[in-house]
């Protein structure tokens, strides 16, 4: 750690020499985020975004997970478990901790499309970083303009083609048997364009019993047609099979952090997915002062997996099983009006939309062995169905959003969003005592928000925020009861929460100094009730407060040194007590004041690096995470850690050509640490360790035709 730390001190100094020394004229090129009413530049938007560049994702990275390279966002916690069954570890400001896989509390786009569905459940699997152009990570209380499971908003956009026909390979190969190959293909021609990109995946896996397979399509059409509007068609198709390792207890951690709990093997714990998904916008202006979007979506999914229930357990004939086996349809359709007006003589920007996202649900639950459950002839197979049903979620959201600059430095905004969530279920397995579960919620809430900004100079920004947002269970958390019986958990409600945030901006030197200091309070807070053998259920805790604090920097100076710092202090905890797992007993009381588990009070990243448009490039990073909770009652925690990554490369531009190569290694001084934790697993197999010291080389070729 003490290396870790001076590491961390050289870097930073070197950082502020060479900036110093370096030229003063700034090289930090303007850019822009995209927000409900356009286009807008970070500088201008009253709360915190950042965008992540798709090159900068690329430059000397594995290019398949998006924790490679978002560490330089503030309030962004995520994390590679070393489990792709389970997929990343997501959170922003807290929002999403407690998920046990997949994403929740935070909304996914890709391409407009979400990939977050109606529920609130996400997942990054389908996102493709060799073609991606940006990605754009909004935090604080205006994220709750997107509707349900708003608290944070990360949206992923594909390049778009330009030019003469352009032909890229690219591989990489690292430590643990890893190995991702990928083409793209992009271009344009007259009013089209164009981009073809396809990937594909392979890992032994750093643990025992973490192999996976990934299999990415991806691709972009784009038409202008002759009345100035446009008209773009995005597709995208995944294919992913993964080993599931589970957690680790501490003592078996402390033995061999490479290893598998045995019920994982036993059982042969997996995943596997399919999904294809298909969307087309419309986006045309109307006039000089009009303009309208139209996007429709629609996809399926299809999830398969095994997990560690015991035979026992299943003996219960309430039992759902320990498969899981899932057929999802999905599609919706966002409908967007924006105009530029005059208000008092002053610019007046209105957007009004109606978004409309529907799910439907084949969910099945399988034995996970054959034979009898006390002398089961095989595990980890598909035997006898236990459970069946058809599940829906639909929701309808109106919502519209002003801003008006009534000062030459004043600036107000405000929206609202109408959000408006149905779940019901039909029973389709009456079997003996298994009854009827058939049922129905629905979930309404006005989710307003509003800022006024000030620009104090040019070059210096002020703002303060305040919204409203709410977040309902998913069909995974509603999916199971505490006490075993069969059916959706339609007392679990959903939470709400306010959020205030202020925050300043400032340019300089050529770079962008932003901080936010921000607190949300929630009620009826959904938590983990129980978890085991890979399957959770929920319950509501009361009321719960998140205060932090974010400070980002970002510089690049006129000969190509870049630095980038992201710190954040984020103290989460319940202001109620409950229990976990119910009933209460003296062992599962969890007293007001504990923290909320999968969320570090502290986070840091710094990057020092040189990065010319060609020739050789290299830098460094650095990751620190402080102590985690890995349950409600706070007595198992992750330690804390600072972890430190080197890299080099070389570009080379040549008549029509462009190469590139890389070498990179993670965690140079081979610390041994917790990466991720599963918050409140029954087992107190909490912990997913991380890999110690590890390699990636990598190369790829491009032609322009």
């Amino acid at each position: 750690m003490k290396s870790s730390v001076a590491t961390a001190c050289l870097l930073l100094a070197a950082s502020s020499a060479s900036a110093q020394d370096a030229e003063s004229a700034p090289t930090l090129r303007e850019i822009t985020v995209s927000t409900p009413r356009g286009a807008a530049r970070p500088f201008d938007v009253p709360g915190s975004v950042d965008r992540v560049e798709g090159n900068e994702m690329r430059d000397a990275r594995l290019q398949v997970n998006l924790s490679e390279s978002l560490g330089s966002v503030p309030g962004l916690q995520i994390q590679n478990r070393q489990n792709y069954a389970q997929d990343l570890q997501l959170s922003i400001r807290g929002f999403g901790a407690r998920s046990t896989f997949g994403v929740r509390g935070v909304r996914l786009y890709v391409d407009g499309i979400p990939a977050t569905l109606p529920d609130g459940q996400g997942q990054t699997s389908n996102i493709d970083i060799g073609s991606a152009d940006r990605v754009e990570i909004l935090r604080g209380p205006f994220s709750a303009l997107y509707g349900n499971s708003s608290g944070g908003v990360v949206q992923v956009f594909t390049e778009d083609g330009q030019g003469p026909p352009l032909l890229g390979f690219s591989l990489a190969g690292g430590s643990f048997g890893t190995a991702r190959v990928g083409s793209k293909l992009s271009g344009s021609s007259g009013a089209i364009d164009y981009l073809l990109s396809a990937s594909r995946f392979h890992t032994d896996g750093w643990r025992e019993h973490s192999a996976a397979d990934r299999e990415i399509q991806n691709g972009k059409l784009g038409f202008r047609l002759d009345d100035g509007s446009k008209l773009t068609l995005v597709f995208n198709s995944v294919h992913l099979y993964a080993q599931d390792p589970l957690g680790l207890s501490a003592s078996q951690y402390a033995l061999n952090p490479r290893g598998v709990d045995p019920v994982a093997t036993q059982f042969d714990t997996r995943k596997t997915v399919d999904q294809q998904q298909l969307g087309l916008s419309y986006e045309r202006r109307i006039d000089a002062a009009n303009t309208l979007r139209l996007m429709v979506y629609g996809g399926q999914r299809s999830t398969v997996q095994f997990q560690a229930i015991p035979t026992f357990v299943q003996q219960n004939p309430l039992h759902a099983g320990g498969v899981i086996d899932l057929a999802r349809d999905y599609g919706g359709v966002d409908l967007r009006w924006s105009a530029r007006l005059q208000l008092a003589d002053r610019p007046f920007d209105l957007v009004a939309g109606l978004a409309y996202d529907g799910l439907r649900e084949r969910r099945r639950g399988w034995e996970n062995f054959v034979g009898r459950s006390s002398a089961p002839l095989a595990l980890g197979v598909l035997g006898r169905l236990r459970r069946n049903e058809r599940n829906e979620v639909r929701n309808l959201d109106p919502y519209v959003q002003g801003s008006w600059r009534f000062a030459d430095r004043w600036t107000l905004e405000a929206g609202v969003r109408r959000s408006n969530v149905r779940f019901s279920s039909h029973d389709l397995h009456i079997v003996g005592p298994n009854r009827d579960d058939s049922g129905s919620a629905r979930y309404r809430k006005t989710l307003p928000v509003a800022s006024l900004r000030y620009e104090a100079t040019p070059d210096l920004a002020l703002y303060a925020s305040v919204g409203r947002g709410f977040e309902t269970p998913t069909l995974n958390e509603l999916s199971y009861r505490a006490d075993g019986f069969g059916g959706l958990n339609f007392a679990l409600q959903p939470s709400v929460n306010t959020s205030v945030e202020v925050g300043a901006k400032a340019r300089l030197g050529g770079g962008l100094l932003t901080a936010a200091l921000f607190q949300t309070r929630t009620r009826d807070e959904i938590v983990t009730n129980t978890n085991f053998g890979g399957r959770a259920t929920f319950q509501n805790a009361g009321r719960t407060q998140r205060d932090g604090f974010e400070l980002s920097w970002q510089h690049e100076t006129a000969n190509h040194w870049r630095t980038q710092l992201a710190y954040t202090w984020l103290d989460a905890r319940y202001r109620d007590g409950f229990c976990s797992p119910t009933p209460c007993s003296a062992i599962s009381t969890v007293p007001a004041g504990n923290r909320i588990p999968g969320i570090a009070e502290h986070a840091l990243f710094a990057s020092f690096g040189w990065v010319p448009p060609e020739g050789w490039r290299a830098g460094t990073e650095l990751r620190a995470l402080g102590r985690i909770q890995a349950n409600d009652r706070n007595d198992a925690a992750a330690p804390g850690y600072a972890v430190v990554a080197l890299y080099a490369g070389y570009l080379k531009r040549w008549e029509r050509w462009e190469f590139n190569a890389f070498a990179r290694v993670d965690n140079v001084f081979d610390r041994r640490y917790i990466g991720s934790v599963i918050v409140n697993e029954s087992n107190m197999r909490y912990f997913e360790p991380s890999p110690g010291r590890n390699w990636t080389i990598g190369m790829g070729a491009a032609y322009r035709f």
